[in-house]
Order: C-alpha cells, then sequence, then structure tokens
C-alpha cells in the first residue's frame, strides 16, 4: 500500500469528520452487541476511531491496522491526546495500547501492524471498517476482502470512498482534461491491484449485495472553503501531480491550469467540492 504521511492525515482530519455519514453510523451502532470489538483497516493516524467511539456511546475495544509503525505510533498519541482535552484519563495497556475512560464506558484501542494484503485478522471481531481505502484497492482485492467479511458474518461501514464527483469553483476551461488525468492515475496500482477508484463504491455495493447484505450508502462530501488556502493548495498540488503523471504530453495544460488555481486560492477566489461515498453493510438476518 502506498504511505501517507502524518501531518496530511491530520490535516484532512477535521474535513473527513464532517463528511462522514452519521446516519449510517447511528445504522451501525444499532447493529452492535453491547460492547463491541471494531477492526479498522488502513487505520492510519486514527481519525475514524475518533470520530466514531462517541457516536458508539459504550465500552468498545478497537483494534488499529495498518502497515506502518510510525502511523499507528501516531494514532496512539494522537488518540491519547483527543481523550485528554476531553477530560478522559488514559492509561497504557500494553505496548501500542491505550484504554481511555470515557464517561459511556472505556474505549480500549489497539495497533496491529499487518498489511492488507495478508489474511485480515476478523475472528473475535464485531464489525470491519476503513476511511478513505477503498478507492485505493482493485476488484480481485474488493472480492476476496467481501468474501472474509461475509463468512465471518460481519457488518462493515467503508467511509469516505471516492466516487469521481469533482466541482472546482469558478469552473476553469481546464478542469474536465484535468480532472479526468487525475481519475486515470487513481486506478493504477497502490498495492491491492489495479485501484478501482471513483469506481470503488458502486462495486463493493454490488459484491455485498451479491452476498445477502443489506446495503446503504450516503454522501460524504469535503467541502473546502475558500478560507482554507493551505488545504486548497495541498490539493491543487496532488491533483496536478497525479494528473501530469498520467497525460504528460497534457503537463503545459496541467501548469497553467494549478498557476491560475493557486491564484485563486491565495485571493480566496477558489472552493472545492470532492465527492465520497459511505457504505454501510449489513449482514442477512440470524448471521
Amino acid at each position: 500500500m502506498t504511505g501517507f504521511a502524518a501531518d496530511w492525515l491530520a490535516r484532512r482530519e477535521v474535513y473527513d469528520a464532517r463528511a462522514r455519514s452519521r446516519a449510517l453510523a447511528t445504522a451501525l451502532a444499532k447493529a452492535l452487541p453491547a460492547n463491541p470489538r471494531l477492526i479498522d483497516l488502513g487505520a492510519g493516524a486514527g481519525s475514524l476511531m475518533r470520530w466514531l467511539a462517541p457516536i458508539l456511546a459504550r465500552r468498545q475495544r478497537w483494534t488499529l491496522l495498518d502497515d506502518d509503525p510510525a502511523l499507528l505510533g501516531v494514532a496512539i498519541e494522537r488518540s491519547a491526546g483527543w481523550a485528554l482535552k476531553q477530560g478522559w484519563a488514559v492509561k497504557p495497556i500494553g505496548k501500542g495500547a491505550i484504554s481511555i475512560a470515557a464517561p459511556a464506558g472505556a474505549i480500549e484501542v489497539h495497533t496491529l501492524r499487518r498489511g492488507l494484503t495478508a489474511k485480515l485478522p476478523l475472528a473475535g471481531q464485531d464489525a470491519v471498517l476503513c476511511s478513505a481505502l477503498m478507492d485505493l484497492a482493485g476488484q480481485a482485492w474488493c472480492r476476496r476482502f467481501v468474501a472474509s467479511v461475509a463468512k465471518a458474518g460481519l457488518p462493515a461501514l467503508l467511509c469516505l470512498t471516492v466516487d469521481g464527483r469533482l466541482a472546482w469553483r469558478p469552473p476553469h476551461r481546464a478542469d474536465r482534461l484535468v480532472d479526468d488525468a487525475f481519475h486515470r492515475h487513481m486506478t493504477r496500482d497502490k498495492g491491492l491491484g489495479p485501484a478501482l477508484g471513483p469506481d470503488a463504491a458502486q462495486a463493493l455495493g454490488a459484491l455485498f449485495a451479491d452476498a445477502g447484505y443489506k446495503i446503504r450508502m450516503g454522501k460524504s462530501d469535503w467541502r473546502i472553503p475558500r478560507n482554507d488556502a493551505a488545504m486548497l493548495a495541498d490539493m491543487i498540488g496532488g491533483h496536478a501531480g497525479a494528473a501530469e503523471e498520467a497525460w504528460p504530453a497534457g503537463a503545459p495544460t496541467i501548469a497553467r491550469w494549478a498557476a491560475r488555481r493557486r491564484a485563486q486560492a491565495l485571493g480566496r477566489r477558489l472552493t472545492l467540492m470532492v465527492g465520497h461515498l459511505d457504505l454501510l453493510a449489513l449482514p442477512p438476518a440470524g448471521r
């Protein structure tokens, strides 16, 4: 899997938290047992746990799985800091693990270093979760993932899967060319096979439906305002870089587009919407 820098994950956490579907999270919470055990795949710095744990509002045990040991360390550090800001006591309970004394019940956070090409450790879990992961995965991997989840009879909440919708405002005549190149780049192999990119959420929904699951989807769009020039600059740079890799002949067009967009961002004249979908898959009754 392609790694992500901790500082980028910190910058995007506020947008992730605003975007995720609270309705789907609440529906998952109703489907879980009293003291659920949850595994977060590709957990990065642990932002999904910090968002979802208060919604579950009960005693819970998390396993944050990632192949980057540095990010797992950051996840524990940031989760401890987040809890202390709420006034909740935190104590270590082993290497790479903490217990948070939340009012609704203790939140245990454990870390597990493992890549996503290995067998997923789903035994003993009550739900499988991820955030901003599935658009990086290929069709074959997704088939194996759904088969594993269905065999274990677990619900799944898959958050923030890019769906291909982009809206730069004001529009630019090169938006379509640059966006198309960016989306072609998304389908490159990120370590889990040729990525499904913007088609991932619909593909996973179909796979879970074929396995007998009840599927719900909700939009979880990023909306970056004109006053966040730093985040807009990050998005412009990443977008242009990926587009140029996918479309080298378009480098001059992309450079002009990026220069114009940077000027607009600095002048607080630019906004951006990035479309995502959240997917909740609940197993058939009786499983």
